[in-house]
């Protein structure tokens, strides 16, 4: 009895550990690399703006812990630095959104930290001027949705004192909204989306202390939206649940990661368009965070700034999702 004990003891504890070994491994997604890059150049801040006009991405607005700030920049990837270009004429403010059509940057509603605001306002990049346009039609509000699609701005979900998920599309020739149908699914602030060959998917968000986990993809050529496969499918494993987070397009597939679900989150989730699923990738590198910005200038995508807690960012990372984690970097 002693010999056989003393064969099973050590077997059982080598492979107790391999056991380990195996599922350690398992955890660390190894599918994509993040770089850490030069340093955004304004005060560390959340819920900051960003739209790419050409080769250049456009950031500012935000919320610093002190003060709501109406400096904007602008950020060269390509020589690795940035610019400070005229700021906003309107009141600082937090939870604006922002996109950009044909040389010019459009930015509107958002919190100045006593309203809810419904401005709205055009950056001419050429001439680095600010110009007012007319109010934004919806009710005023915060942390919306804004992207641009077709030459068409497209805004809508957010909060105005209710949760919202009415949209609205803005004729940049006229200057003119009109509401479109509005998001089938759930109301939500907070949310992403980003913009995959004439397509926008939306989804991720917080309504009534809720997060949402419907996912959507809206076809501007008829104005109307489709529900795809849910973003906590248990059938595919999938964790993409939270608000606060970023998304960002790059290379034909769609991206969301960091945010907040009960606390930060730094997952990352690649989505093909053609199959409709989900892959997990490398996990952000930097500090979890919400009320961060993205932006893709010339196939490169980036994430910048956010807060956690009173921390307020001003790091500035560019994800490869076909590279191998590079922990040096």
């Amino acid at each position: 009895m002693k010999e056989i004990r003393i064969i099973v003891l050590p077997i059982l504890v080598l492979l107790t550990l391999c056991t380990s070994c195996t599922d350690d491994e398992e955890d660390v997604v190894e599918d994509g690399n993040w770089i850490r890059r030069p340093s955004f150049e304004g005060v560390g801040r959340s819920g900051a703006v960003a739209f790419v006009s050409g080769s250049t991405a456009f950031v500012g607005l935000g919320f610093d812990g002190d003060d709501y700030i109406t400096d904007f920049w602008a950020y060269n990837p390509e020589n690795n630095y940035w610019v400070r270009v005229s700021d906003f004429p309107g009141a600082g403010r937090t939870g604006a959104v922002a996109f950009a059509i044909e040389g010019k940057g459009y930015v509107g509603t958002g919190y100045d930290g006593d309203d809810e605001l419904q401005d709205f306002w055009e950056y001419n990049v050429e001439a680095d001027s600010w110009t007012q346009l007319a109010d934004f039609t919806g009710s005023a509000r915060y942390q919306a949705l804004g992207f641009a699609l077709d030459n068409m701005g497209y805004l809508g979900t957010g909060y105005d004192g209710n949760y919202l998920k009415d949209f609205w599309e803005f004729d940049p020739s006229s200057g003119q909204w009109e509401q479109i149908v509005s998001l089938k699914g759930e109301k939500r602030r907070n949310a992403v989306s980003f913009v995959i060959d004439g397509s926008s998917y939306v989804g991720t968000g917080s309504n009534n202390g809720l997060y949402e986990t419907d996912f959507w993809e809206f076809d501007a050529a008829i104005t109307d939206w489709y529900q795809m496969i849910d973003l906590n499918d248990e059938d595919e494993e999938y964790e993409i649940t939270r608000e606060g987070a970023v998304g960002f397009e790059l290379n034909g597939k769609g991206y969301i990661t960091i945010g907040s679900y009960g606390a930060n989150t730094n997952t990352t989730w690649e989505y093909n368009p053609s199959t409709g699923y989900w892959k997990e990738k490398t996990s952000f590198e930097g500090a979890g965070r919400t009320g961060a910005v993205s932006f893709t200038v010339n196939g490169r995508s980036f994430v910048a700034l956010g807060q956690s807690g009173s921390n307020r960012f001003d790091d500035v990372w560019e994800f490869e999702p076909d590279h191998v984690l590079d922990e040096d970097d």
